[in-house]
């Protein structure tokens, strides 16, 4: 069995570049395959082409510029250290998580040169395939570790409401309360969007007032 590992191995070093990358990725493809964790998305990072992988339309995370600085470095000085979470979309692959990470990638020639235009991806599972679970997935990634402009939650919070999400669907799987989704679409000011739903016997939207002191802070 060694024998034949080592001369696998032989062969796929003699590759040119980019050969060695996609041979690699088949093998690692198959393994996952027999994995005993081939349901976990992380059990396979693939290293693809920077220019596949795109931005989704609706990430509310926001990354100041001495962060964005701070990522670059971490990225120089202890490489990749976490995979760009996506979703195959047509022929192209869309961000779900760490897109900051996938600019870096895409844009810093220091970072470019050294991961040879390429970057580390991970797939969640096929079963979020309709736009609004990779919308929530989303959210739930930086709801955990990032920061949200208000105006993008709302919108999310409205076009899954768009999808005939359902109030308790959405707080479910974004984390959220009544009153936070509420808000959001108050925010947003399509009153028609919150009318009718589970929590509007909770909220009369019509004596609800709100705090205008509150909304400039978190705008």
């Amino acid at each position: 069995m060694d024998s034949i590992i080592n001369e696998l191995i032989k062969h796929i070093d003699s590759l040119s570049l980019d050969d060695k990358i996609k041979k690699i990725n088949d093998i690692k493809t198959k393994l996952h395959e027999i994995s005993p964790f081939k349901n976990e998305p992380v059990d396979l990072v693939l290293w693809v082409k920077n220019d596949k992988v795109i931005a989704n339309d609706y990430n509310p995370n926001v990354v100041a510029p001495p962060e964005m600085e701070l990522l670059k470095t971490s990225i120089m000085s202890d490489g990749y250290t976490q995979p760009i979470v996506t979703f195959p979309e047509d022929d192209n692959i869309t961000v779900i998580d760490g897109f900051h990470r996938s600019r870096i990638g895409k844009e810093d020639e220091e970072v470019k040169k050294r991961v040879y235009e390429y970057v580390p991806i991970t797939t969640i599972r096929p079963s979020q395939e309709d736009k609004g679970n990779r919308i929530a997935s989303t959210s739930r990634h930086n709801r955990g570790i990032g920061k949200h402009r208000i105006d993008g939650m709302s919108e999310i919070v409205l076009e899954l409401k768009r999808r005939n999400w359902s109030d308790n669907k959405i707080a479910k799987n974004l984390g959220m309360d009544a009153d936070e989704i509420l808000r959001l679409c108050q925010i947003s000011g399509l009153r028609e969007m919150f009318q009718g739903e589970e929590f509007s016997k909770a909220w009369d939207v019509d004596d609800l007032e709100i705090d205008e002191e509150i909304l400039e802070n978190e705008l």
